[in-house]
């Protein structure tokens, strides 16, 4: 606003300097008209064109007073969230809004030590191609300019030639890598983009370490503290949140609820001490053969449950068998050889997280009626009859028959 009342002013001051300028022309005299003329279109012509130098001038002021504002205000906003992914999208959007930045990637070390990436105007084949993978460890390490010599082909898009990388600087070593990249020039961040890119990277990384800390408390209190395997809270949140996602997408979803045959029996001849490293054995095993999608918790004492998604009942009772078969492959410490009971559900359009859970729990219940080692399931009406299946004898090793 304040640049476009300067714009206004200034222009108003030229044209009033015209109309002066006329005016004493036209007081003087023993001048020909044909030379008071050109005296005036002389001036008409410098007044326009110092006029559009003004305009072009303050117009450039203003552009560059809207994107430092926003910078400004994508800075402030930083320290106002603690989700990671948001700390990351918003340091991007402000790395994004420096002169000559075409994209911008970050890479930082999650809080499983698994690395993060995230990206703007650019695609995943150049993310893989022309990112830098490696977090440099030198603290003096100020930035890493890149060239590029083969470009990758883009389909019409210009190819990336040029890049700087500035290390994020965290509490006791750097945190990842804020790269910003060029299609137009292999020499397009010059010292001042360098300095304000040093600075991002400076504001951000309290906020990225911040955000890791909250991600990483998050996910320690998601877990059950004995097995390492997801709580039974977490467990009823993504039971919920997976049926939502199912029955909005019209999805399969599958459901395992199983238990240790006889485990109480067992509490009482080793006891609760040695019990509990059965059942941390038993997740350990558990953890083996459930695929990365699925979702494993301990509900509560022995009991266990697996989320399933895009899965079929079939799929969850072969789940299930894998999961008897390395249980029961080899004795666990001090318990020998385990057995476990099963229900299996699969979602259906009338269920809720709380009916869908129950059919799966009253399923397991009647396959531990109907003997140890089986697997029931709560199929539909005029389906197939629920199986009922009795685990395959063991050998004198615990092993498959």
């Amino acid at each position: 606003m304040t640049t476009t009342v300067l714009i206004s002013v200034a222009i108003s001051a030229a044209v009033t300097l015209l109309l002066i300028g006329i005016f004493v022309l036209a007081r003087r005299g023993g001048r020909r008209p044909a030379e008071d003329e050109a005296a005036v279109s002389k001036i008409v012509e410098e007044l326009t064109s110092r006029m559009d130098t003004m305009g072009r001038e303050l117009s450039e002021a203003l552009e560059r007073t809207r994107e430092e504002s926003r910078r400004n205000r994508i800075l402030g906003e930083l320290a106002g969230t603690i989700d990671l992914d948001e700390v990351l999208n918003r340091t991007l959007d402000a790395a994004g809004a420096f002169p000559g930045v075409d994209a911008a990637l970050i890479n930082v070390i999650g809080p499983d030590d698994e690395p993060v990436t995230t990206a703007i105007g650019i695609s995943p084949d150049e993310a893989e191609e022309y990112a830098l993978g490696q977090i440099p460890a030198g603290r003096r390490i100020r930035s890493l300019s890149l060239e590029y010599v083969e470009p990758l082909e883009t389909g019409g898009e210009a190819a990336i030639v040029g890049a700087v990388a500035v290390p994020i600087p965290g509490e006791l070593e750097p945190l990842g890598l804020l790269s910003i990249f060029s299609r137009a020039s292999r020499d397009a961040f010059g010292e001042e983009v360098l300095a304000e890119i040093e600075a991002l990277a400076l504001r951000a990384g309290p906020a990225i370490e911040n955000a890791r800390r909250f991600r990483e408390a998050r996910h320690q209190a998601d877990l059950d503290a004995l097995t390492g395997l997801h709580n039974r809270r977490y467990f009823h949140e993504m039971l919920a949140r997976e049926t939502a996602r199912a029955q909005r997408y019209n999805r399969r979803l599958g459901l395992i609820v199983f238990d240790l045959d006889d485990f109480k029996a067992i509490n009482d001849r080793i006891g609760h001490l040695a019990g509990d490293t059965v059942l941390s054995e038993v997740a350990e095993r558990v953890r083996d053969v459930v695929r990365h999608s699925d979702v494993a918790c301990r509900v509560g004492g022995d009991e266990f449950a697996v989320i399933l998604p895009e899965s079929t009942l079939a799929d969850a009772e072969q789940l299930y068998r894998r999961i008897q078969a390395e249980v029961s492959s080899r004795p666990i410490s001090h318990a020998g050889q385990l057995l476990l009971s099963a229900g299996i559900a699969e979602l259906r359009p009338q269920d809720d997280p709380v009916s869908f859970f129950q059919r799966a729990d009253d399923a397991l219940y009647r396959a531990k009626e109907a003997g140890k080692g089986r697997v029931a399931s709560d199929a539909p009406e005029g389906a197939a009859a629920p199986p009922t299946d009795e685990a395959p004898p063991l050998d004198a090793e615990g092993r498959q028959a």
